[in-house]
């Protein structure tokens, strides 16, 4: 079984949002489903998966700056703040860590149920330490 974990983290790299889809899906679906719980967020950090105008407009509309690189397929280049960019490496570590859970990396769980809600006792247990 193939999923993939799309996440929201705040700036110290703690967990706020988890959200799965099936492997073979695309980023986007994503993207839409936990743009509906960005609050009163200043910046959003994502990778090339996030980057379409639709969602580019969506965060404009929340009064959100996106800070995305483009696709390599897109024909004009997409601005972005490179030093903030850099500051990605937060939802990388987030992801380093829910790995340090045995459970979580190894994939033990194959109901997509169970390895989500053990990923979610992991990110509790992060949040908080």
């Amino acid at each position: 079984m193939n999923t993939k974990l799309h996440a929201i983290c705040d700036s110290q790299g703690r967990p706020l949002n988890l959200f799965m889809t099936a492997g073979q899906v695309s980023d986007y679906s994503g993207a839409r489903v936990l743009l509906r719980s960005l609050l009163d967020e200043d910046w959003l950090l994502g990778d090339r998966g996030y980057d379409a105008d639709w969602f580019q407009d969506a965060l404009r509309d929340k009064g959100i700056r996106a800070c995305t690189p483009g696709r390599k397929q897109r024909k004009a280049t997409v601005k972005y703040d490179k030093r903030r960019y850099n500051r990605r490496n937060r939802i990388e570590i987030m992801f380093g860590r829910l790995k340090d859970w045995r459970r979580v990396a190894t994939r033990y769980d194959r109901c997509p149920k169970v390895f989500l809600s053990a990923i979610a006792l992991a990110a509790i247990v992060i949040y908080w330490l």
